[in-house]
C-alpha cells in the first residue's frame, strides 16, 4: 500500500487522478496539496489547502512514494507570462525539489507535447525547462508525460483550449499535426498512474500516452 502526493488535483486531469487514485487498492494514502479547497472527500483523501510561496509551512508534509504533478494554468487565468512562470516553473519546481529531499522515489509529471528548453515559444520553452530541470534532482525514477491539448470537463472554463480542440481535430482528421492529437484527461490520469508502476525512468511522448493507458 502506496501513499501518493498530488498537486493540481482542481485541474482537469487532477480531478480525474485524484478519482482514480481513490479507486486503485494500491494506494492506502493519498495527500493533495492545493491552493483552494477542491470540495472532495474521501477517507483516503488529505487535502492541505497551502500557499505555494511559503513552502517552509508545509515542506515537512511532503513524504510518500511517488509525487504526481497536474499542475498548470494559462496566460489568460495568469494574465501575465510571469504569473504563468510561476505557477507552471517555479512551483512546480518547487514541491519537486522538496519532495526529492524528503526521500519520495518516483516523481511524475505532466509537461507538454513540443516541449523544448530551446524553444522560441514561451509555452513550450518553460514545459522544456522544467523537464530539464526536475531531471536534475535525485529521484530514483522520473516519469516524464507529455500530452497535448486535453480534452474533458473543467472546473474553470477555457475557451481557447476549446478552439484549439476543435481546430486540432479537423487538422487530424486529414492528416496534420498528429503528435498534437487532443486526448481525454481520464487517459491522460490513467498514463500516470501507470507510469507510477513503472520501474525505471521514461519519457512518454504523445502516442505512448496513449499506449500507455491502454
Amino acid at each position: 500500500m502506496k501513499k501518493a502526493i498530488v498537486i493540481g488535483a482542481t485541474g482537469m486531469v487532477g480531478i480525474q487522478l485524484i478519482q482514480s487514485l481513490i479507486k486503485n487498492k494500491n494506494y492506502s494514502e493519498i495527500l493533495s496539496l492545493v491552493r483552494r479547497p477542491s470540495g472532495f472527500t474521501n477517507p483516503k483523501l488529505t487535502e492541505q489547502v497551502i500557499n505555494f510561496d511559503e513552502p517552509e509551512t508545509w515542506r515537512k508534509q511532503v513524504t510518500g512514494d511517488v509525487l504526481l504533478s497536474t499542475l498548470g494554468t494559462t496566460i489568460a487565468q495568469a494574465k501575465t507570462k510571469e504569473a504563468q512562470y510561476k505557477v507552471d516553473f517555479t512551483y512546480q519546481y518547487t514541491v519537486a525539489k522538496i519532495a526529492a529531499e524528503n526521500d519520495v522515489k518516483h516523481y511524475v509529471l505532466i509537461s507538454s507535447a513540443g516541449a523544448n528548453s530551446k524553444s522560441k515559444i514561451f509555452y513550450t520553452k518553460m514545459k522544456g525547462e522544467l523537464e530539464k530541470e526536475v531531471q536534475k534532482l535525485p529521484f530514483e525514477i522520473i516519469s516524464i508525460i507529455k500530452p497535448s491539448v486535453l480534452v474533458g470537463d473543467r472546473i474553470q472554463n477555457r475557451p481557447a483550449e476549446k478552439m484549439a480542440y476543435i481546430s486540432l481535430n479537423v487538422l487530424n482528421k486529414i492528416g496534420f499535426f498528429g503528435r498534437y492529437k487532443p486526448i481525454h484527461a481520464t487517459i491522460v490520469a490513467k498514463a500516470m498512474i501507470v507510469a507510477a508502476e513503472t520501474k525505471q525512468s521514461s519519457t512518454y511522448a504523445l502516442e505512448e500516452v496513449f499506449k500507455l493507458a491502454d
